[in-house]
């Protein structure tokens, strides 16, 4: 059996933060969601760049920022990283710290940086904090960063890009040795078809990383669709739910409406991707 250090990596999309009706932050997913955070959880939030986008349009007659792409992210992305913290510490127990932890992809392809964010983390547990995790958009320049990749690509070797929240929590799972990963987004979990919400697949396992992995394949094959215009997508998530399911990490994906409790514990309709070691007796 495996010692886990960590209970759970939990990842929340920025359209699982939004209201789609009045194009607003959702104060109850806030609210709910910090209020289970606690020590041995790390939180890995999307949604700077949305938040910062609304504020800015708040403050200014419902404008939007012109221009350079690149730039304007950036810029969304600085102003709502600030509301961003203020919403979890706002609803996240008192008694708890909270620790802000921008990263890059270069944190997590040099080892020594990568070892230098698993102590820090592990620092937080121990002395009662919750470290909530965000890509540092406000600072990455995407071409560097696309040069940065290309370079790393041609040494052939594994590498961590953090094009996705997704990734992000995924590589982290691992690195930490978590337990769990739940992943929370605006849909109940993967769907064989994203129009169709009587295809949710509930469950999927094996006995063993290679049989789960297969499923996987076969899955990433007929998923058909995603949650909204821009999303990764159910094949992106199972890609990265491999990854932590590699380290022996179980993988929920289930929607952010639903209190973390009952996703956790099953009481709400979910996908779990897990290693089931029982499934070995049966023939």
């Amino acid at each position: 059996m495996a010692n886990f250090n960590f209970d759970a990596v939990i990842k929340i999309g920025s359209m699982a933060l939004i209201r789609k009706d009045d194009n607003d932050l959702d104060y109850n997913i806030f609210a709910r969601l910090a209020s289970e955070l606690k020590p041995g959880y790390i939180l890995v939030s999307s949604g700077a760049t949305e938040i910062g986008r609304i504020d800015y349009m708040k403050r200014h007659g419902g404008m939007e920022l012109k221009g350079n792409i690149d730039e304007i992210k950036t810029d969304y992305s600085a102003q709502g990283q600030t509301i961003l913290m203020s919403m979890y510490r706002d609803f996240i127990n008192p008694e708890f710290s909270v620790r802000q932890v921008l990263v890059e992809h270069s944190h997590f392809n040099d080892p020594a940086k990568a070892e230098h964010i698993k102590k820090m983390l592990f620092r937080s547990a121990n002395q009662n904090a919750i470290p909530i995790v965000n890509y540092n958009d406000a600072v990455s320049d995407a071409e560097n960063m696309r040069m940065e990749l290309a370079d790393l690509k041609s040494g052939n070797q594994t590498i961590v890009e953090c094009v996705d929240n997704d990734e992000t929590a995924a590589v982290i799972a691992s690195l930490v040795g978590a337990r769990l990963l739940v992943i929370l987004s605006s849909v109940e979990g993967i769907y064989l078809d994203a129009g169709n919400s009587s295809t949710l697949v509930e469950t999927i396992e094996g006995r063993d990383f290679a049989e789960v992995s297969e499923k996987i394949d076969t899955l990433m094959d007929s998923c058909n669709g995603t949650s909204r215009h821009g999303s990764a997508g159910a094949a992106a998530k199972l890609k990265y739910a491999r990854q932590a399911l590699g380290g022996g990490t179980t993988v929920i994906i289930a929607h952010a409406r639903h209190r973390l409790r009952d996703i956790i514990s099953g009481k709400v309709k979910r996908t779990i991707i897990r290693v089931n070691e029982r499934l070995n007796g049966k023939q």
